[in-house]
């Protein structure tokens, strides 16, 4: 799994927009205004922060040694997952959690809005 193939998956849902606000090499993926996966794409092997329910964050930490507390975030909330090794549909899983739990926090006029486009 390569970073193009994560870019192209977060792409296809609702709402979803890329920037670069902390520097050249951090993509960051918003649905709305909030973020919802953060991508260092010159770091190798891949690594991608997303948000997880705590309880699973838990879970999912010990099971699997490439998922951990991400660094410079809530680490109850948010993960830092080193893709290589992990099985394509648990990275994707991984990925819509942190989208829902996202674009749930949003207001509803915000997620109207979404849904509408």
């Amino acid at each position: 799994m390569d970073a193009n193939e994560i870019l192209e998956y977060c792409l296809a849902k609702k709402g979803v927009t890329e920037s670069f606000p902390f520097d050249n090499e951090t993509l960051v993926m918003k649905v709305g205004t909030k973020m919802f996966l953060l991508m260092a794409l010159e770091k190798q092997p891949l690594d991608i922060n997303v948000k997880t329910d705590p309880e699973w964050s838990a879970e999912l930490r010990e099971q699997h040694p490439q998922i951990t507390g991400a660094f410079h975030m809530n680490k109850t909330h948010w993960n830092s997952v080193m893709v290589d090794g992990l099985k394509r549909d648990l990275v994707f899983k991984l990925i819509d959690q942190s989208y829902e739990l996202v674009f749930n926090s949003l207001t509803k006029k915000a997620k109207e809005d979404i849904l509408s486009n």
